[in-house]
């Protein structure tokens, strides 16, 4: 069973029929219980990082999301719920984050040209890593997924497994052994985000990378 963390902030029906989709029971969740008893954890997200950051603490859930990781739980953290794994964020001032995958989450005005529409929104291709990572088992190299979002991860080269071009390469997807990112949305993106979901649902308890 996959626990979606529901702390306010997410996409959360979405997610819960791509689940189903593939066929994998999957329950959106505040319990603690619920969530350790999963077999792994996704982490939503859209808005803003403060905010959402605020409402994952105040909720206790942060608590037990760094406790299921430390045990080996698969979890993965989509767009907004991404950009949390890491360090800390400079959307509109500095916020610390979960501090699972080190890095910072920086303005993507920073690098790619100007007159690009921000927020970086639609279909955008992949760019693997040296190694393809158990993530994308299931999918090919330049395939499409869908973006929304005007934030990147930055300082994380040893975390990408995958970045996009949008006038500049940006991290679409990292990982640190059993913690995961997609900075694009898997629910929002056709055959290729379900079978992303469902090479997540493949991964055990332990070490993924």
């Amino acid at each position: 069973m996959t626990a979606i963390v529901d702390y306010g902030v997410g996409n959360l029906f979405s997610l819960k029929c791509s689940f189903a989709a593939i066929g994998e029971e999957a329950k959106v969740t505040s319990d603690e219980n619920t969530i350790r008893n999963a077999d792994r954890i996704v982490l939503p997200g859209v808005g803003a990082f403060e905010d959402a950051a605020k409402k994952l603490e105040n909720s206790g859930l942060s608590g037990v999301i760094r406790e299921q990781v430390a045990l080996g739980k698969p979890l993965l953290g989509i767009c907004l719920g991404m950009q949390l794994l890491f360090d800390k964020s400079y959307e509109y001032g500095e916020h610390a984050g979960l501090g699972l995958i080190p890095g910072v989450i920086r303005p993507i005005s920073d690098v790619i040209p100007k007159g690009l529409k921000i927020p970086h929104m639609g279909w955008n291709s992949l760019i693997f890593g040296k190694e393809k990572h158990p993530l994308f088992k299931y999918i090919n190299e330049n395939d499409y997924v869908y973006f929304v979002h005007s934030y990147y991860a930055s300082e994380c080269v040893q975390s990408v497994i995958a970045s996009t071009n949008y006038g500049a390469l940006l991290t679409a997807a990292a990982a640190r052994e059993n913690v995961l990112g997609c900075q694009f949305h898997p629910e929002k993106s056709g055959d290729v985000g379900l079978a992303i979901l469902k090479a997540f649902c493949e991964m055990k308890e332990g070490k993924i990378c």
